[in-house]
């Protein structure tokens, strides 16, 4: 099954990040929370230095604004920088 399949099996409100498929890594499991996507950080950086052209510090100033920072609601992506 794929991950897509497997967030909208148990959270058919999940919503997932237009655009950062491949930094797509799992789907959360708390049971007091709505499960939902869960994406790698550094993999979000890759994806738009690779597909826009932008540098390490555009792409991390991007998402930071237009990403991490944008609250849809509790069925929104969670993003995780692994040390």
């Amino acid at each position: 099954m794929a991950l897509t399949d497997e967030i909208a099996e148990v959270n058919p409100e999940a919503l997932l990040a237009d655009g950062l498929e491949a930094a797509l890594v799992g789907v959360t499991v708390n049971h007091h929370h709505p499960f939902v996507a869960v994406y790698d950080a550094a993999k979000c950086v890759q994806v738009l230095m690779e597909r826009d052209g932008m540098t390490e510090e555009e792409a991390e100033e991007f998402l930071e604004f237009n990403t991490y920072g944008a609250f849809v609601g509790e069925n929104g992506p969670l993003f995780v920088r692994f040390a």
